[in-house]
Order: structure tokens, then C-alpha cells, then sequence
């Protein structure tokens, strides 16, 4: 069946559907045990290289992925299922409760109306693969992609457009979405929309270290998300500083500077329900240059003690040794490398954060 069939097939069993109607749900919620699951950037690399035909597999299928992380003792996963037929997702949905793991999606916004057959289909799919949250992903690292602050203002209007074309059909599927903070919206920002939207169905994928970039202080970020917090990207961060500014990298769970005990107690106090997922980019630290002037093209309204207190948390939590240097290496030993990353990160969950 192509795509094209698959649409059609969603889109004639969502007229005959009953609204309220939902799939049964992975496992016992009552009695499941916590565990963490893993987004499937986490899995970047390996990702990319089976997409280029550098390496055999196929990861990217949502069953294989779930199959995995399974393997290696994850408790759910967070992935972009996309459009598939109802036999596919039910077939996800039995694994997933044969598993006893959680599903979330990931979906980026409809870009326009032509847009949004292929973002209700996704989200019917998600729905019936018994996934309760897709995580939405809207843009990049906001002082990389825009030199104007104009640039950034249209971004955020074309943005809130595809969110108001979206919550109705999230309220339609009761399919919570949750936008991430991806080094793109400050708190201000991020809060404003979904006051405007004001809807139960649209609310955060908390990320734990994202908004550093932004001069934010990272549990002030977890606070200030908690109350709307449909998910989370748990991740630890070292930092040392540049010329430029700062460097910033994931590093395994324990590793790096934040305090992941406190950010997951604060999560779980506003959402008890809430599931965590490992996101963890294997790869050479980031380059934060706040001190160009091209970085506060977009940062205007920030003060500048954001960025005092920001430089002295660095200074005072600098750890140069621990940034990773990996990018020059082979195919074969960063995907092992990212495989080793996973895998003690799932160990320091379970040990010190209970899950």
C-alpha cells in the first residue's frame, strides 16, 4: 500500500471512527515500572549512516527501533512513526505491550492547510500504536539560522500558524502535543504560545539542557516547564569556554554539570504520568558564540546579567577534559561509541534516578 492508499485508508476510517474512541494503552499503567526510554536521535549517527547506505539495517522502522531498545533494557521509545496502515500500528502496539513500553511520536507542524492531511494521518497512526504524546519539533539553534531579528519574528509567526492548524486536530485524536524547547524559544517566548493557544491538548517536551544555548539557567527552564510538561528529553551537559563564548556537549548521564535528581523530581511532582526519554548526540561539543554580535541579532529583549550569570556558571563548571573530541573517528567505532553512550546512560537512570 503507498502513501497515497495509507491517507485515504486513515482518512475513511476517521470519518466512521468515534471520537472518543482510544486504543488500549501499553502495559498496566498502575503497575508499570519506570524506566527510561530513548529518543531516536540518541541513535543519530547509526541513523544517518543506514539512510546513506554506509552501514546495513534498518533502525529507522519504528518496530525495529522498538525491538532495540528493548534489547538493551529501555523502557519506551520516541519516534517518528510517520503514516502507516492500521495493521502496522496495531502490530507496534502489541509489541509495545508484549514489552511493556511506552511509544511516543515525533512529528514536526503542518507548514500550511495542503499540509494537514499528512499531519492528521500521522497523528491517527501514533493513536493507534497507543502513543499518548508526540514530541514536536519546530526549529534549530535560533543564533545559527537567523542573522536578523526580522527573521526570527517571521519564523515565529509562520510557526503560531501551523499551531493553530494543528491543535484542532490534536483536539480531535486527543493526541497531546508537546513542543520542545530546542535551543530555538526562551521561557518567555515558549510560555506565551501556549498561553495564546491555550489548549490541554498542547503543552512542552521539556529538554534538561537545550536552553543553556539560550542563557537560560537550566533548572529554572525545568521549573518553568513542569506545570506543561508532556514529556521529557533527558540529557546531561558539560560546558568549558571559548573565544567566542562557550562550548556545550551531551555527555552520559552523570557526567556533566546539571542536576538530573532535582530536574526528574520536579517533572514527576507536576506530572506524575510523565515519561522520560534519553536524547543523546554522540558527537564534538557545540559552539555557543555568545559574545558576537551576531549571536543577539534575535536576543534583543535579553538582559545582559542573563548572559553575566551564564559565563559564570560556565567559569565556575568549566571541565575541558570531559568534552567529547569524536567526529574524527570512523564509522565503525562512533556508532559503537554512541551504542556505549546509550547503554551507560540507561545504567545511570536506573541506579541514581529511578528509572
Amino acid at each position: 500500500m503507498n502513501r497515497r492508499e495509507v491517507l485515504r485508508s486513515i482518512a475513511g476510517g476517521l470519518a466512521v471512527a468515534a471520537i472518543g474512541d482510544l486504543p488500549k494503552t501499553c502495559g498496566a499503567e498502575q503497575t508499570r515500572r519506570r524506566r527510561l526510554g530513548i529518543a531516536d536521535f540518541s541513535y543519530n549517527i547509526r541513523l544517518r549512516a543506514e539512510r546513506t547506505g554506509r552501514m546495513k539495517g534498518r533502525l529507522d522502522d519504528p518496530l525495529n527501533f522498538l525491538d532495540h531498545c528493548h534489547n538493551i533494557g529501555a523502557g519506551g521509545v520516541q519516534i517518528n512513526i510517520g503514516v502507516r496502515d492500521e495493521a502496522y500500528a496495531h502490530k507496534l502496539l502489541q509489541k509495545a505491550e508484549a514489552y511493556d513500553m511506552f511509544i511516543e511520536g515525533s512529528s514536526s507542524l503542518p507548514q500550511d492547510r495542503s499540509d494537514i492531511e499528512r499531519f492528521e494521518a500521522t497523528v491517527w497512526t501514533a493513536k493507534q500504536a497507543a502513543a499518548k504524546v508526540i514530541r514536536i519539533a519546530i526549529g534549530g539553534r535560533r543564533y545559527e539560522q537567523f542573522s536578523k531579528a526580522e527573521q526570527f519574528k517571521a519564523f515565529a509567526g509562520r510557526t503560531w500558524k501551523s499551531l493553530q492548524l494543528a491543535e484542532p486536530v490534536a483536539a480531535r485524536q486527543r493526541m497531546r502535543l508537546a513542543i520542545e524547547n530546542h535551543k530555538d524559544w526562551r521561557i518567555d517566548q515558549m510560555l506565551d504560545m501556549l498561553n495564546r493557544i491555550s489548549s490541554e491538548y498542547v503543552g512542552v517536551c521539556v529538554d534538561t539542557g537545550n536552553s543553556f544555548a539560550l542563557l537560560e539557567d537550566p533548572m529554572s527552564v525545568v521549573e518553568a516547564y513542569a506545570p506543561y510538561g508532556f514529556a521529557v528529553h533527558l540529557k546531561d551537559m558539560a560546558v568549558a569556554e571559548y573565544e567566542d563564548g562557550f562550548l556545550l556537549a551531551d555527555v552520559p548521564l552523570g557526567q556533566g554539570v546539571l542536576n538530573l535528581p532535582e530536574m526528574v523530581e520536579t517533572l514527576r511532582k507536576a506530572n506524575p504520568k510523565i515519561q522520560f526519554s534519553l536524547e543523546m548526540a554522540t558527537r564534538d561539543s557545540l559552539k555557543v558564540p555568545c559574545l558576537t554580535e551576531k549571536y543577539w541579532a534575535t536576543f534583543a529583549d535579553v538582559p545582559g546579567s542573563d548572559l553575566a550569570r551564564t559565563l559564570r556558571y560556565v567559569r565556575a563548571n568549566a571541565s575541558p577534559e570531559r568534552l567529547p573530541k569524536v567526529n574524527h573517528l570512523p564509522l565503525d567505532k562512533l556508532v559503537k561509541l554512541e551504542e556505549a553512550n546509550i547503554k551507560q546512560c540507561l545504567t545511570f537512570a536506573k541506579e541514581h534516578l529511578d528509572l
